[in-house]
C-alpha cells in the first residue's frame, strides 16, 4: 500500500468514528447512509461512469454486470436518473418533431392532391363547356342551313308557281291570239265572200 492510499484509509477511518459518534447521540443520522457521506468527504463526489478504486477506465457496467445502478451512490444514481430523463425527453422532442414534420409533409401532399384535383375539375368544365358550346354551335349552323335550304325551297317554289302563272298567261294569250287569229281569219274569209 502506498503512502497516500494509507494517508486516505487513516482519514476514513477517522471519519467514519466520528460519523459513528455522531449516529449514536442524533437518532436522525442513520448508519446505512455514513459510508457513502465518509467516502464522498474524503475523496470528492462520485463522478459518473467511473467506478471508485478501480482505474480511470473501469465504468459500472464493466465492474458490476448489467445492475451496476444498485451500487452506486444516490448522489450518482440521481446524476444517471436525470441523464436519463434528459435523454428520455430528448427522443420525445425527436420524435414530436418527426411526427409534426410527417404531419406537414401529410398536409402539404394532401393539399397538392386537392389543389390537382382542383385544377382537374377546371379543365373538365371547361372542356365540357367547349364542347356544349360547339354542340350549340353546330345546332345552330344546321338550322341556319335548314332555314336557308327552307326559304330556298319556298322561293323556288314561288318562282315556279310564278313560271306557270306566266305560262298559263302565256297560253291564254296564246289562245287569245289563236282566237283573235281565228276570228281575224273568219272575218277575213267573210270579207273575201
Amino acid at each position: 500500500m502506498t503512502l497516500e492510499a494509507a494517508e486516505v484509509m487513516e482519514k476514513l477511518k477517522d471519519k467514519k468514528a466520528e460519523y459513528e459518534a455522531i449516529a449514536s447521540s442524533d437518532s436522525s443520522v442513520h448508519i446505512d447512509v455514513i459510508d457513502n457521506r465518509i467516502i464522498t468527504e474524503v475523496l470528492g463526489p462520485e463522478r459518473y461512469g467511473r467506478v471508485r478504486f478501480q482505474g480511470s477506465f473501469v465504468n459500472p457496467s464493466q465492474f458490476f454486470g448489467s445492475s451496476s445502478q444498485q451500487y452506486m451512490p444516490s448522489g450518482s444514481r440521481a446524476e444517471a436518473k436525470v441523464q436519463r430523463l434528459r435523454d428520455q425527453m430528448a427522443r420525445m422532442q425527436a420524435t414530436t418533431i418527426e411526427q409534426i414534420t410527417q404531419l406537414k409533409a401529410e398536409a402539404t401532399s394532401r393539399e397538392a392532391e386537392v389543389q390537382k384535383r382542383y385544377e382537374e375539375l377546371q379543365l373538365q368544365l371547361k372542356a365540357d363547356a367547349a364542347a356544349r358550346e360547339a354542340e350549340v354551335q353546330r345546332k345552330y349552323e344546321e338550322l341556319q342551313q335548314q332555314l336557308k335550304v327552307d326559304a330556298a325551297a319556298r322561293e323556288a317554289e314561288a318562282a315556279a308557281r310564278e313560271v306557270q302563272a306566266k305560262a298559263r298567261e302565256a297560253e291564254a294569250v296564246n289562245g287569245e291570239v289563236k282566237i283573235r287569229w281565228c276570228a281575224g281569219a273568219w272575218n277575213h274569209s267573210q270579207i273575201i265572200k
